[in-house]
């Protein structure tokens, strides 16, 4: 970082100036207000370290000026001990922080370091923005990780063509905006994307939105209506969840896919359609065929190109950026800035609810923080637990290393059934064994 620092007293001027330069840091020295303004009217600086008691021009006139002139400039104010008045002003000011005297030089150290994360942070985050900018559709997709760039090479790659693509993801890891992506970014942008969630509605009222109806079809069709297969038309139909789909209507959406052809409710005209199909399901469709509940025939008319959509704790580094952008998001032009260790937490944090999940705790933890520029560990992690770094276990609890293994699988399985909401096939999957192994440690461990 290239830091100006203006303090009077040459003593703890020299003494910091040190320490900075240690830790890698360009330090230029301005010995009061007129010299430091001077440099910053000459030369470009990351942060500004000023003093609010100087001869000439004090610290609070100088950040003023400083920060007219460079918005984006980080400024840590040093005052008295007892003069807590001065420091509100200056965070009022713009400052980014203040530390009063006497101090130790790793409080400043301190500081700068964080300062530094989060400016790296947001250049990244605004780097990605632009790159991914290139691609319309892309805006509101945050992620660097190894497998979402896979992700986004499959669907600049997929999107040229018609065939039909089958998402596969977790709930709240973001499949209908990858839909949008596909439909963007493919020669059929020009002509409508429609999206309907089939776990949305019962199989009569879902029929009626893919299919429409004719007038008199039921005591309530009044009028002709079209379904969401005419009103895609040219474009592309997004059908999320499928695999909540009856098999009665599996059926019916097999022909349309066959034939690009169908009839409303109640009437005997077909209607043809050139539509592309995009599909997601939140369970593997393999299993759901073994169950008996998913159509094989649908589901290799479907999966023509599969998207894995990586769960949030599998996107390695993707937790800051999109931190990041869900402040933007929701700052209103506020600054908002989250401490490095509640950030690393956040990394660390299995997020169940996925992205989804992450934007609503930027969001909660925005409407909460008042006045505060620090967003709060329990806005953020409401629902996580706090890691001790060390367990005391009473002398009376003892077992034997099988009951201890056993609480343990058990414990862990009642732990991933909950995240789950009780899916058997997401829960088998994410421990690593079989549906049948998972039902019978069920019955032995008595959790059904």
């Amino acid at each position: 970082m290239r830091i100006l620092l203006a303090e009077d007293e040459a003593g703890i001027a020299r003494v910091l100036s040190h320490d900075l330069k240690d830790a890698a840091h360009d330090v230029t020295w301005a010995r009061d207000g007129t010299e430091a303004l001077h440099h910053l009217e000459q030369d470009a600086f990351d942060v500004l370290i000023t003093d609010i008691k100087m001869p000439g021009l004090d610290g609070i006139e100088l950040l003023r000026l400083a920060k007219d002139m460079r918005p984006d400039l980080e400024v840590i104010v040093i005052t008295g001990h007892g003069s807590i008045e001065s420091a509100v002003e200056a965070m009022k000011r713009g400052a980014s922080d203040y530390v009063a005297k006497p101090f130790l030089n790793d409080e400043i150290l301190i500081i700068i370091d964080r300062l530094s994360r989060l400016r790296d942070l947001a250049a990244e985050n605004q780097q990605l923005k632009e790159e991914l900018g290139k691609l319309a559709g892309f805006e509101n997709i945050v992620g660097r990780s190894p497998r979402m760039l896979k992700v986004f090479d499959l669907v600049k790659t997929v999107a040229k063509t018609d065939a039909s693509v089958l998402i596969i993801g977790e709930s709240g890891t973001g499949k209908e905006r990858i839909a949008r992506a596909i439909h963007v970014n493919s020669p059929r942008r020009t002509k409508p994307f429609v999206a309907l969630s089939c776990a949305a509605l019962p199989e009569n009222l879902l029929e009626d939105e893919l299919f429409g109806h004719e007038r008199g079809a039921f005591t309530d069709a009044r009028k002709d209506k079209r379904g969401r297969f005419e009103l895609a038309d040219g474009g592309t139909i997004f059908l999320d969840d499928i695999d909540d789909m009856s098999l009665t209507t599996q059926v019916k959406l097999l022909r349309v896919l066959q034939e690009r052809a169908f009839e409303r409710l109640g009437g005997e005209k077909t209607i043809e359609i050139d539509i592309r199909v995009v599909a997601a399901t939140k369970i593997p469709l393999e299993e759901a065929i073994q169950d008996g509940t998913f159509r094989e025939d649908l589901y290799y008319r479907l999966n023509v190109v599969p998207i894995e959509l990586p769960p949030l704790r599998e996107r390695e580094g993707d937790a800051p950026l999109l931190v990041a952008h869900f402040i933007q998001l929701y700052a209103r032009g506020r600054e908002f800035e989250v401490k490095p260790e509640v950030l690393d937490q956040m990394s660390h944090y299995g997020w169940p609810g996925n992205v989804r999940e992450l934007e609503n705790a930027v969001e909660r933890a925005i409407a909460l923080a008042g006045n505060a520029r620090f967003l709060k560990r329990e806005h953020l992690l409401r629902f996580s637990t706090t890691h001790k770094s060390a367990l005391h276990v009473p002398e009376t609890q003892k077992e034997t290393l099988r009951e201890v293994v056993q609480r343990s699988e058990r414990e862990h399985i009642q732990r991933m059934l909950k995240v789950t909401s009780g899916h058997k096939a997401q829960a088998a999957k994410i421990l690593g064994i079989s549906r049948k192994n998972l039902w019978e440690k069920m019955k032995e461990y008595g959790l059904e």
